[in-house]
């Protein structure tokens, strides 16, 4: 369903929807302007917490001096920035501290730590979500009271390579690459692509709507506005079919796209937009693209 030029056109196939008619859940979008202001108030108050099947989204509008627990997770915790994010230090029980002061992705090891605010920016976190703690707080927790049975289980990823240290991944690191798709970062838990900033619309004659077999997709709106093309697929009871989906929203925000949906985003009118992919757990099918996974030293593939 890509075109020639996209990377991804020599990927495996698309979803066959010929299955067991297993429920297909609906998309889900959020604007976290209209829940959590960007000034005053407490880091909690500013603080946008949504879920997908195995991932809790922690987005927070962080002042300097603040600082943001992350509890002691049996997991890694991901911490992306973007262009106007905030820097931060990675504080570990043994009081160690680990600086970042540039957009990209930060692994944190299991275990006792939290996040001191430097500058003022928002910062996103990313937690499994067997963190009860985490999941129970997310806008759309009664949307996982049950597990989604289309969804992919997450199984961790095998252990990083190395001594347990705090990972820093800074985009400035990597240039964008044409045939590559998109900066793609991973851990055990989750995949993260920072995909190319786009000057103005998106050409609307050269949109990829794609599906996915079994995991879901996280789009993630750092900066600019986006209109979400989700289509649902029909089964053979069809008081379960659904309308499509065109859901403009600004930034930041979440669309959470369930499988087998099919599904494009397209950046809206003018300025600069911004997105980031999330999956959990990580694909095999880009992991298995020589050269997409830029920290694949780190992080084996199972």
């Amino acid at each position: 369903m890509y075109n020639d030029s996209d990377p991804r056109a020599s990927l495996a196939g698309a979803a066959d929807t010929r299955d067991s008619g297993a429920p297909i859940a609906p998309p889900e979008f959020f604007d976290f302007r209209a829940s959590a202001p960007e000034t005053g108030g407490t880091p909690e108050e500013r603080t946008f917490v949504v879920r997908g099947q195995n991932v809790v989204l922690v987005h927070t509008f962080a002042r300097g001096g603040e600082e943001l627990d992350n509890g002691a997770p049996g997991g890694e915790v991901a911490v992306l920035t973007t262009d106007d994010a905030a820097s931060y230090e990675v504080v570990r029980a043994d009081g160690t501290a680990t600086t970042v002061d540039a957009p990209g992705l930060t692994v944190v090891p299991p275990g006792a730590s939290r996040l001191r605010v430097l500058t003022d920016g928002p910062i996103v976190r990313l937690f499994e979500s067997g963190e009860g703690e985490w999941a129970e707080r997310a806008v759309n927790a009664d949307s996982y009271t049950r597990p989604h049975p289309r969804v992919a289980a997450l199984t961790r990823w095998p252990e990083p390579a190395g001594e347990e240290r705090v990972r820093v991944y800074p985009l400035s690191a990597v240039a964008e690459q044409p045939g590559r798709f998109g900066r793609i970062f991973r851990t055990r838990a989750f995949m993260v692509n920072f995909l190319p900033a786009l000057d103005g619309p998106r050409d609307p004659r050269k949109l990829s709507p794609h599906d996915h077999a079994d995991f879901e997709q996280l789009s993630l709106a750092t900066e600019g506005e986006f209109v979400h093309h989700i289509r649902t697929p029909w089964l053979p009871d069809r008081t379960t079919w659904r309308e499509d989906d065109h859901v403009h929203l600004g930034s930041p925000s979440l669309a959470v796209i369930p499988p087998p949906t099919v599904h494009t985003s397209e950046a809206h009118a003018g300025g600069r937009h911004l997105l980031v992919d999330i999956f959990s757990p990580p694909r095999t099918d880009f992991s298995q693209k020589p050269g997409w996974v830029l920290n694949a030293d780190d992080y084996p593939m199972p």
